[in-house]
C-alpha cells in the first residue's frame, strides 16, 4: 500500500469534489476511481474516510465550529474545511492512528493544498480538540 497521507489525500480530493458539485456521494468516488486506478486496500482505505466524514457530518462541523473561535464554517476554504473534517474523524471516531500522526498529516494536506496560512489555522484547531476530547496533553 502507499503512504496512508496518499490515501487522506485521496479522501481530501472527493470530498472536495462532493461538496463543489454536490452529488451522492457514491456518484463522487466511482467518478474518482474511474480517473484514479489504485489497489483495493488504498480504495478501501480512502472510501472509509470518505464515507466517515459524510455520515459524521453535522457532528464533525459542530465540532469544527466550536474549535474554531471566531470562524463559521462557511467562512472557511473548502480545502481547509475538508482537511479538518477529515482529521477531526480521524481522531474522535478513528483512534487506531495516534493523534499527533493524524495532526501533521492534516497540517501537510494544508500546506501542500491551501493557503499560506492553512497549515497553522489547521494545527490549532486539531491540537485544541485533540487536547481537550482525546485527553493526551503530550502533543
Amino acid at each position: 500500500m502507499k503512504k496512508p497521507w496518499r490515501v487522506r489525500e485521496w479522501a481530501l480530493q472527493i470530498l472536495y469534489q462532493n461538496e463543489v458539485t454536490p452529488e451522492k456521494v457514491e456518484e463522487s468516488l466511482k467518478a474518482f476511481w474511474e480517473g484514479h486506478p489504485t489497489s483495493e486496500a488504498e480504495r478501501v482505505c480512502a472510501e472509509e474516510l470518505v464515507q466517515g466524514v459524510t455520515e459524521h457530518r453535522r457532528e464533525i462541523d459542530s465540532f469544527l465550529e466550536e474549535y474554531s473561535q471566531n470562524w463559521s464554517l462557511e467562512r472557511m476554504s473548502w480545502i481547509d474545511r475538508n482537511i479538518l473534517r477529515i482529521g477531526l474523524f480521524e481522531l474522535f471516531y478513528r483512534k487506531e492512528t495516534p493523534g499527533p500522526i493524524v495532526i501533521n498529516e492534516a497540517i501537510e494536506l494544508g500546506k501542500r493544498y491551501g493557503s499560506s496560512e492553512s497549515g497553522a489555522f489547521i494545527n490549532g484547531i486539531l491540537d485544541r480538540f485533540f487536547k481537550e476530547r482525546c485527553g493526551d496533553v503530550s502533543h
